[in-house]
């Protein structure tokens, strides 16, 4: 039959591509027309899975990075990617690994689709390579104008890189009694929330943040840490003190306060090395648990868990980390599918 008609069926086509790497996935469509028209299909369903990958960093002496799916048992490696194994890893966002290197440029690189991007930071004399601890990467809704989003531990400030006018704007919070310390997409909008626990909006067309007036806001102290998560079209806050308090609020914006949850439903929390939360919604159906808090470790290469009851959170006090480059560690979860978007018309 295949000599007959010079094809494989689809359904030997698939056994095939779920056993390559990403590299001979790429290099899949190249075989023949047919092949190319069941990569196509084959690629976007990919594409569009909602599973969760684990980014993991290999020993210094084998530089190279995998994507592990932890439901499948499966290791995807790129060796496109370890050619940028030197460059500091930020963060990952909208499916894109965001790197700095030793010329303080942001590398922005999808392993998914191996669309590339490169912004200079030659203006500011902030290191991003070190101070670079947390990055978004959100697209302009209806154009490839793109805004990348970066706190500095140095400044504890926001800069924002625009790519529609190829500048950056820094929003200083020097002066103020209060830092930023994370940002999130939700509704095309950039919400950040501050040491204090207030919530706030940021302004793409002007350097300000416009903070939303909550009824109720959680007490914090110095040894709080604070994430945002959104999920499901809603916002939450989680508020940790290592060792002793772990706490999930849901943003009611119709009353205006924070809501302490006293279980997670139908959501897994992620979490990363660096202090990154993630939400999975409808985790059973990628072989995760809900209400549970999956967290990656750097100093090995296992991922505890920490499942709830059905009327309690999980039993989860905080990330304990270490770092050990002698050995393989952790850097992320990974989500293929995002793709964030902001609207600048609602950004005033």
């Amino acid at each position: 039959m295949v000599a007959a008609n010079y094809e494989l069926s689809w359904d030997v086509l698939d056994i095939i591509s779920k056993s390559l790497d990403f590299d001979d996935l790429f290099q899949f469509a190249c075989v023949c027309k047919n092949w190319r028209a069941f990569h196509k299909m084959y690629w976007r369903n990919f594409l569009a899975l909602q599973e969760p990958l684990l980014v993991q960093k290999s020993s210094f002496f084998k530089k190279s990075f995998s994507f592990i799916s932890i439901p499948n048992q499966k290791v995807y490696r790129s060796k496109m990617i370890n050619y940028f194994w030197h460059f500091a890893y930020s963060g990952s966002s909208s499916g894109y690994l965001i790197m700095t290197g030793n010329n303080n440029s942001f590398l922005l690189m999808n392993p998914f689709t191996r669309r590339k991007k490169v912004i200079n930071t030659s203006t500011f004399k902030v290191n991003f390579s070190y101070f670079a601890y947390r990055v978004l990467l959100a697209f302009d809704k209806g154009s490839k104008d793109f805004v990348l989003v970066a706190l500095c531990k140095s400044s504890n400030s926001l800069h924002v890189y625009q790519s529609r006018n190829f500048g950056w704007v820094t929003y200083s919070t020097m002066g103020y009694p209060w830092m930023i310390v994370d940002f999130v997409v939700l509704h095309n909008t950039i919400y950040v929330v501050n040491d204090k626990a207030n919530i706030g909006i940021l302004n793409l067309n002007s350097a300000n943040i416009k903070f939303l007036e909550m009824k109720s806001i959680p007490s914090v102290t110095s040894l709080s840490h604070l994430r945002l998560v959104s999920c499901d079209e809603q916002l939450f806050v989680v508020h940790t003190k290592p060792g002793v308090v772990f706490n999930v609020y849901k943003i009611d914006f119709s009353t205006m306060k924070y809501v302490k949850l006293k279980t997670l439903g139908d959501i897994a929390l992620l979490y990363a090395p660096g202090g990154n939360y993630y939400a999975l919604s409808n985790p059973n159906r990628w072989g995760y648990e809900s209400n549970s808090v999956y967290v990656l470790d750097r100093s090995s290469t296992k991922c505890r868990v920490y499942v709830g009851d059905d009327n309690k959170l999980p039993k989860y006090i905080g990330p304990r980390e270490g770092l050990h480059i002698m050995r393989p560690y952790w850097l992320d979860w990974s989500f293929r599918h995002l793709h964030y978007e902001i609207d600048y018309s609602l950004a005033d």
